[in-house]
């Protein structure tokens, strides 16, 4: 099956070329170089979009603490280039999941692994990562696993 998002990142790629769009092209450049590097560091094809989402998923991840970094450091114009990335990268992920919807997803992944303590954290993710690959940040996803389970 053929990735719909890579086909995807072309066609916007063309897109962003023809509007004379330099910071989307430039956002767009680098995705498509994050998934290049990936599929030589590997030696494999990204053929899915469920291969491609977590080097989305991590970039975002990434735009996300330089964010905050930038934030912190009171480098508002730094910041806001890192929005921006943030802002591109994530038209190309799947709709985010709500709060309700990460905690209905975390209490049924809970009851199917039976986990009942701290232990279980990797049953838990291992369960809910594909899910939500993404659609949520993972790291807010985990914080809420550590709070049930220690609950």
């Amino acid at each position: 099956m053929a990735s719909e998002l890579k086909a995807r990142l072309s066609d916007e790629m063309k897109a962003a070329m023809k509007a004379k769009d330099k910071p989307r092209l430039g956002v767009i450049r680098s995705i498509q170089a994050a998934i290049k590097q990936v599929e030589i560091d590997k030696q494999v094809t990204l053929d899915s979009d469920a291969e491609v989402l977590p080097v989305l998923d991590k970039m975002l991840k990434q735009r996300r603490d330089s964010h905050q970094q930038y934030m912190d450091a009171d480098r508002p114009e730094l910041a806001e280039t890192e929005a921006y990335e943030m802002e591109v990268i994530q038209s190309f992920l799947p709709q985010p999941l709500t709060d309700e919807e990460v905690t209905q997803l975390i209490d049924a992944a809970v009851a199917e692994t039976g986990a009942a303590s701290m232990q279980d954290m990797g049953k838990v993710m291992g369960q809910l990562k594909p899910k939500m690959q993404g659609r949520a940040d993972m790291g807010e996803v985990s914080k809420k696993i550590k709070a049930k389970l220690n609950g």
